[in-house]
This record gives structure tokens, sequence and C-alpha cells, in this order.
């Protein structure tokens, strides 16, 4: 995909991912062994209430379900340079089912490094009722091929 290509505002569903609770526990297990992410019990004595999935757990799921759907629509754009204000909302807790999205926010021609744009990029998750659960900004590095008519430094919101 090339940045002409990208609608600012496009918001894509990208899919919704049901966390069990053995999943939760298997990612706890290997990458954020915290006791609200490895025992019910525990858990229940927490804020969260009952167990709930790791945020990086919820975050893992958003770039697994991102990467298959731009391999289906044929929209992987290019390189990210990562993502910020990461923030979880609300637990996901064993049992959810949370819908993913992701929304172009702007793009622009990358002035240091011609033939090359950058995207500007929300992802946010919601629960099965509708509470926002997680959302991050991203950025993404696609092509820009010179356009011919000037406008080749331009950003557009």
């Amino acid at each position: 995909m090339r940045l002409e290509d990208i609608e600012i505002g496009k918001i894509a569903d990208i899919g919704s991912h049901l966390f069990s609770a053995e999943e939760i526990v298997r990612f706890a297990r290997a990458f954020d062994p915290q006791p609200f992410h490895l025992d019910d019990r525990a858990a229940a004595a927490t804020h969260f209430g009952a167990l709930c999935a790791s945020g990086w757990h919820t975050c893992a799921v958003w770039m697994r379900l991102t990467v298959d759907y731009s391999r289906t629509y044929g929209t992987l754009a290019g390189i990210s340079p990562g993502m910020k204000a990461i923030r979880w909302l609300r637990p996901v807790h064993a049992g959810d089912t949370i819908r993913y999205f992701n929304e172009v926010r702007a793009k622009r021609r990358l002035r240091s490094r011609p033939g090359w744009g950058i995207i500007d990029t929300l992802a946010r998750a919601e629960n099965q009722h509708g509470e926002t659960v997680l959302e991050m900004e991203g950025s993404v590095l696609v092509p820009a091929p010179s356009t011919g008519d000037g406008k080749d430094n331009g950003t557009e919101r």
C-alpha cells in the first residue's frame, strides 16, 4: 500500500478475540507473571475482582490481528517506529470478547526520507459491552513515490 492509497479517517475492524482463562494464564506464565493474571482467587482479592489478561496480552492480540488483516486485505504498509500513549482503560477478564480497530488519523510525506511517508494511527479495542479497554497511538512508514505535482512534502489531517 502506498501513501496516496491511504484514506484519513478510515477505521478498519480488524477482528475480535475471546480471552479464555487458560490462554490468560498461559500468556502470564510466559510474559507477565502477576497474581491477577495467574490465579482467579488471587485476582479476586485485587481491585480487578477476577482473573484478567495482561495488558501486553491485549496488545499482542492486536498485533496478530493487524498482521492477519493486512495480509488478507493487502494493506501491509511498511515499518512501524513503534506505539506510544498506550492506555489500558478497563481490565479484560476471562470470557471477554474484545474487538479491535485501527484508524488512520493523519498522513504526510517525510522530507528526511524521499520516497517515504508516515501515517499516524489510533488502535482501539472494546469489549462485548462496547466499552473501550485499550487505546494506543502509532505510526507506520509507507512508500510514497513522488507525485510530480510539487506537493510531496505536505501533511494531511
